[in-house]
């Protein structure tokens, strides 16, 4: 307490021997105000929700540079000139895209958006888009342009609804053309290049794609998002899905009824997404003459452990044929799949 009234005396003195610190305020006033921390705001960059910092009440000797908000509506400093750096730099700050993954691995990188902040799926995918315009102008060159249709897949994962309304926020991509599917919690993009000037789908553009198919199943509804991840990313990447949904161990008769679409020779792989217990992949393992792709979902009650319990019983599966994949882990399960039908 001592040491506070002296500190209060100081600050007294201090003030009545200082000339006046703004000219609205009247002689011998001591401005009280809240202490701010500085931070830029650069294009592309999500700011790190620059908040105003306030450290209780602080003695500002100079008037503090007046703040608005930016185009990313958090707060910047008006004197500083934003958007300094071009979108390439602000990229290399925090990814180092791997642009000829397809070529090595026969799929493009994917985005997954968890964690992810708007700002930067927006510079992440806006890159995309503009790799897959310089590959197919430089296909163009030549007289027959023929196009692997997986590299022209650009993909992010995991991104809630909320999420994609802050990215739309930001604005439209300069490079392609967004579109959002909410089940799949997928955000896609179209490049430029793959339309014409007026929008349209070119027609001199050739796709090279796999004549086999893929069936993607689910046991139940509640596995629709793990399933739709799945199949939108197998039907993006240029391959023709099948889907047979609610379709679990509780009623057989329902896969049964499906064989048809199981068996048909056009099919290559099936793609099964179970939670709670996990059977339904090993039933379609007995089923099928293809490779099967086991994806556990994290749907169940208690000790299904969040697709735990599900993940053992497809590795402990008896049917041979069948891979498991992770835990609600769709897109890995369709690259599995388009890796297997080749």
């Amino acid at each position: 307490m001592r040491d506070a009234i002296h500190l209060r005396l100081r600050l007294r003195d201090h003030a009545i021997s200082s000339p006046p610190l703004h000219p609205t305020f009247p002689p011998y006033t001591l401005p009280i105000m809240p202490l701010y921390r500085r931070s830029l705001c650069q294009l592309g960059r999500e700011c790190s929700r620059r908040s105003l910092i306030q450290s209780r009440f602080v003695v500002a000797r100079k008037p503090l540079l007046p703040f608005r908000l930016c185009q990313h509506r958090h707060i910047s400093c008006s004197g500083t000139k934003l958007n300094s750096q071009s979108p390439d730099e602000i990229l290399s700050a925090f990814a180092n895209l791997d642009h000829s993954r397809v070529k090595r691995a026969g799929f493009p990188e994917a985005v997954f958006g968890q964690g992810k902040t708007p700002s930067q799926i927006h510079l992440i995918l806006d890159s995309m888009a503009n790799n897959v315009n310089e590959m197919i102008d430089a296909a163009s060159e030549s007289d027959d342009i023929v196009v692997n249709s997986a590299s022209t897949a650009i993909i992010a994962t995991r991104i809630d609804k909320s999420v994609y309304d802050e990215v739309l926020e930001i604005g439209p991509l300069k490079n392609g053309i967004m579109q959002y599917h909410e089940t799949a919690k997928i955000l896609s993009v179209r490049a430029n290049a793959l339309n014409d000037a007026n929008g349209n789908e070119r027609t001199d553009l050739q796709f090279s794609t796999t004549q086999k198919s893929v069936v993607v199943a689910c046991a139940g509804t509640t596995d629709l998002p793990v399933a739709e991840e799945a199949a939108l990313t197998l039907s993006l990447s240029g391959i023709q899905v099948t889907r047979v949904y609610d379709c679990g161990v509780a009623g057989l008769h329902r896969i049964l009824t499906a064989l048809p679409k199981l068996r048909d020779p056009s099919v290559g792989c099936v793609l099964v997404c179970a939670g709670m217990d996990g059977a339904l992949p090993s039933v379609v393992g007995g089923l099928v003459d293809v490779p099967v792709v086991a994806i556990p979902t994290s749907v169940g009650y208690g000790v299904s452990l969040g697709g735990i319990s599900a993940l053992l019983t497809m590795l402990n599966s008896c049917s041979p044929g069948v891979g498991v994949v992770n835990v609600d882990n769709g897109f890995g399960g369709a690259v599995w799949a388009m890796k297997c039908i080749r």
